[in-house]
């Protein structure tokens, strides 16, 4: 009897997808967006990497200007706009190839490079990035607002996406590493 149940529960699901399909709505919109992308490492982050087994190639590196790291054994290795998982390949990949028999990497975001907030605040400039950071917890590390910002009109650049300029953002929108927060003057 259960089973007759999720069967008929399963059927109703499909049967309604399909109508909402063809009608061109799709019961899943907008679901895609709502997942977070996954983090891209860039210049100046600090991360910490562990090869199983092998203290001697552990350590924690910083991404240069160049968005690389110098590991040992293997040299140089560009990480800039690569996910951790990608990142993890990568070295495995590299120190799997000369130097070690099926090695275990894991790579971790020890800190993360700072963002920017300019304009009608206390105290502009680059502050350190913490997980789950708004712009109003932005506005607040730069000391506040100052009496003649416009906070209708905040603005960021995404270090994430810099082809789309600047985006138009609400006190509770997320702030990511590299990010720079434009907060205008206001005219009366």
């Amino acid at each position: 009897m259960v089973n007759r149940q999720r069967w008929c529960a399963f059927s109703r699901f499909v049967l309604v997808a399909l109508i909402l399909g063809w009608a061109g709505l799709s019961p899943l919109a907008g679901f895609a967006e709502d997942l977070p992308t996954p983090y891209r490492l860039g210049t100046g982050d600090k991360i910490r990497l562990t090869v199983y087994n092998e203290a001697t190639l552990s350590g924690e590196f910083s991404l240069n200007d160049q968005g690389a790291v110098t590991l040992p054994l293997i040299g140089p290795v560009v990480l800039i706009g690569k996910t951790i998982a990608e990142s993890e390949a990568m070295i495995t990949e590299r120190y799997g190839k000369d130097y070690l028999v099926n090695p275990r990497v894991n790579v971790e975001v020890l800190s993360y490079r700072p963002f920017f907030i300019l304009g009608e605040v206390r105290s502009p400039g680059s502050y350190a990035y913490v997980n789950g950071m708004t712009v109003v917890n932005a506005v607040a590390l730069a000391g506040g607002y100052t009496p003649r910002s416009n906070r209708d009109r905040i603005v960021v650049k995404r270090a994430s996406d810099p082809d789309k300029g600047e985006q138009r953002v609400e006190e509770d929108s997320a702030v990511l590493p590299g990010d720079v927060i434009r907060v205008p003057e206001r005219f009366f």
